[in-house]
């Protein structure tokens, strides 16, 4: 068995495990420092919004231009007083976006880009996207946004209980604000490809959470029947539980995702990659976090809230008081012992017969 396997399986049987619900302050002072860090960049950055949300007009040139992207940038930005992005595409063929101008402006703007590039006004293909169009794309996202947060929360009262659905849900709109926001900060394009990308990572995100809340839904049956055990301690035996499958597919799906992003959009400046595989990339990695970090231990403050969860906690710790007093006991005896043999008195069941000191004879 590998050594992550082994690992694994010793966290499922609870040999070892890590403290996350005893520590679930520093998660939560940590992510909220994220989300603010989120927002803030939203609010002073804002959102690159492309072509198909605000409206404009795409200009392909022929294959195999010699003009680089910067120049194609300056007669872009001369012929049109707007900025512009420019993406060479695999054929060599230029890829020229200017948002911000209606559709009276863009046939001058073409004879314009035309004459600077040495074309063939004809031969440059131009493309008009209306502003209207990416409000209802933009509409048409928050109203699916909605639908699915709605039909999450439904469906984990049901299938579970309503303080998972709402932590399930305070995860989600977590792993939502943080994407968004690193987008502001990044200024990567936001396009309908980010929009996918946004309610794709969703979906992994909720997995995860629902992986754990399954295992700890298991573990929790009966739990006031017994005293060994809080509702945070079986919490922490389920994140533990499932922690190493959590970031088995976690890595695994990252991986193509990483290709896509640091690969196909930074080697190969293919621009439409990044559009949905930031969105991916980010999102399902504060998916995981926020399934092990965010939901588990936020049940386990709602539920530690209940009058029976209160009490079997009492009683837990007063069990547990009781068995630490009787060991303190066991000590100070043996102590005794040791004091009036003159040799360390060996507590258990193997110290009949032993403990005495040498040469004695009885």
């Amino acid at each position: 068995m590998s050594k992550l396997g082994n690992l694994g399986a010793r966290l499922h049987r609870g040999e070892i495990s890590y403290d996350f619900v005893g520590k679930r302050k520093i998660w939560y002072g940590v992510s909220i420092l994220i989300t603010i860090t989120a927002i803030l960049g939203l609010a002073v950055r804002g959102l690159n919004m492309g072509i198909e949300f605000k409206g404009g007009a795409v200009f392909t040139t022929p294959t195999h231009m010699s003009t680089s992207v910067a120049q194609a940038e300056n007669y872009a930005k001369s012929a049109s007083g707007h900025e512009a992005i420019v993406q060479k595409l695999g054929n060599g063929s230029l890829r020229i976006q200017i948002a911000g101008i209606d559709t009276g402006q863009s046939d001058k703007i073409k004879q314009d880009l035309a004459k600077d590039l040495n074309l063939n006004p004809e031969k440059l293909a131009a493309d008009l996207v209306g502003p209207s169009w990416g409000q209802q794309i933009a509409n048409k996202a928050w109203e699916g946004l909605a639908i699915f947060m709605v039909l999450v929360v439904i469906y984990l009262a049901i299938a579970f209980e309503w303080r998972m659905a709402i932590a399930a849900l305070v995860a989600l709109i977590h792993d939502i604000t943080i994407t968004t926001g690193i987008y502001a900060l990044v200024g990567f394009e936001v396009t309908p490809g980010t929009v996918i990308g946004l309610l794709t990572i969703l979906g992994y995100s909720l997995y995860d959470t629902v992986v754990v809340f399954d295992s700890l839904k298991e573990q929790t049956k009966d739990i006031t029947r017994q005293t060994r055990w809080t509702y945070s301690d079986i919490a922490n035996r389920s994140i533990n539980g499932t922690l190493v499958r959590s970031i088995n597919t976690t890595v695994v799906a990252l991986l193509p995702v990483a290709g896509l992003l640091f690969i196909g959009g930074g080697f190969l400046g293919a621009g439409t990659l990044n559009d949905i595989s930031l969105s991916l990339f980010v999102g399902l990695a504060a998916g995981a976090y926020s399934s092990i970090f965010i939901a588990t231990p936020l049940v386990a403050d709602l539920k530690e809230r209940e009058p029976a969860m209160k009490a079997l906690t009492k009683r837990v710790l007063a069990k547990r008081a009781q068995a630490a007093a009787e060991e303190d006991l066991a000590v100070d005896r043996a102590a005794v012992a040791d004091d009036e043999d003159g040799a360390p008195a060996v507590v258990g069941p193997r110290s009949r017969g032993r403990g005495r000191a040498s040469g004695k004879r009885r």
